[in-house]
This record gives C-alpha cells, structure tokens and sequence, in this order.
C-alpha cells in the first residue's frame, strides 16, 4: 500500500463522513465521485466505498443513539426494506452498469432539495405517520445506494425530512439503519465481485471512523432550520453536479 495515497483517501473519508453524520447523507455520493474521477470502474468503486462504510455507519449509529438523535420505531420500518433493496441493488450493479441511473437519481434528489428549502422557510416540526410509505422508501433508497455507490441518505433522509419531522431524529434513525442496509450490499458484492483496492478501503475507513463521533454531536447541536437550508443546498448542489458530467 502507498502511504501518501492512503493519506488522501483518509483526508476524503474524514470530509465524507463529517457530511454524512451531520446531514445524514451523501458519504457515498461524495466518495464515489472521487473515486471514479480517477478512473474507478463504477463497481469497485461502490464495493470499496460500501466496505469502509460498514465501519463509518457503525460507529455513527451508535453514536447518534447515544446522543439521542434515534426513531426506534422509524429505524424499525426502515431497516429491513432497506436491506433487501441494497442486496438487489448490489447483485444488479455486479451484472449491469449502474451508471445509466445516476442522471434519474441526481434529478429526484434535486427536486427534494428544492422541496427541503421550501420546508425550512416555513419550518414546522411535524409527527406524520409515514405507515406503508416507509417500506417502498427504503427499498427504493437501498436499491439506488447500491447501484449508484451512494445514495440511501440522500433519496432516504431528503424524503423523510421534506415530508415532516425532527431533522436529527431523521438523520440519526436513516445513519442506523444505513449500517445493516450497507452490511447487506458488501456481503452481496464479496459473493458477485470480490474486493479489490484495499488502500481506498483502509483510507476512507479510518477518515470516516475519525469523524463519525464529531458529526454525531454537531449533528445534534445545529438548530434544526440551519440543518434543513444545509441540507437542501447540499442535495441541490449535488444532484445538478452528477448531472452535468453525466451530459454527453
């Protein structure tokens, strides 16, 4: 392994995860745009950036229940749909090229950036019953997160959010169930893929693992407005982003 290469990838992991933990999203997505700015194919790209994420996720669950930030119930509702989304996603991304959905994803995630914006202007914390939404959400979200080596907090957290609710309750329930649903993807990609890259692994592993408590407090201590305008500028950002360099 190149010590100097490993130092980058940990310096990406770290700024990821910072992202991730405080906003509940898009760890994947910005890891997965450096690594196939450097000519990752999409593949090895999503199983390494997921493999790390197995530790980042783990330990940024934990430490969002132990500040408090956890839906028990939503994380509940969550995690199962989510699992066999990313597992079908995982199997499908080893057999087909993943990239043709990412303009498809960037375009809805940019829509729930707007509508997020929209929210935080005329901010009201809301107790909708999410019911029988919550399974297709997180089998969609598992699916594209897969597939796209990134996006369950996106598509997950951004329609959550947008629908109503406690921003870092949201966040903290989504991180959680992210550990499991990402568990699932990495063990799919071992059967299908095998595991190739390991400085890229060991790098964002460690940087994700560094930042992960931090996150989870500033998480908790940015007042839920703030949170939200963030939030939606970053989705926004992004999605218009993946979906310029995804222009002919």
């Amino acid at each position: 392994m190149d010590l100097s290469g490993i130092l980058v990838y940990v310096l990406v992991g770290f700024v990821a995860q910072m992202i991730d933990g405080a906003l509940g999203m898009a760890y994947g997505v910005s890891s997965t745009t450096f690594l196939l700015g450097l000519g990752v194919s999409p593949v090895v790209a999503s199983a390494s950036v997921h493999t790390a994420e197995i530790f980042t996720t783990g330990v940024s669950g934990l430490s969002h229940l132990k500040v408090g930030n956890v839906d028990k119930d939503l994380f509940k509702r969550l995690v199962i749909p989510g699992v066999v989304g990313g597992a079908l996603g995982a199997y499908v991304l080893t057999a087909v090229p993943g990239d043709a959905a990412k303009p498809f994803i960037a375009a809805y995630q940019a829509i729930m950036g707007v509508v997020i914006l929209v929210k935080a202007v005329r901010y009201v914390v809301g107790e909708r019953k999410l019911g029988a939404f919550l399974i297709p959400l997180g089998v969609v979200g598992g699916l594209f997160d897969a597939i796209g080596g990134g996006g369950w907090g996106p598509i997950v957290t951004s329609t959550l959010v947008a629908r109503g609710g406690s921003p870092r309750h949201i966040i903290g329930s989504v991180n959680l169930a992210e550990f499991f649903v990402t568990t699932a993807e990495v063990v799919l990609f071992l059967t299908f893929a095998g595991l190739t890259h390991w400085e890229v692994i060991v790098g964002l592993l460690l940087g994700g693992v560094l930042a992960a408590p931090l996150a989870a407090v500033v998480c908790k201590k940015v007042p839920p407005r703030m949170l939200m305008v963030v939030v939606g500028l970053l989705i926004f950002g992004l999605s218009i982003r993946t979906i310029i360099l995804a222009l002919p």
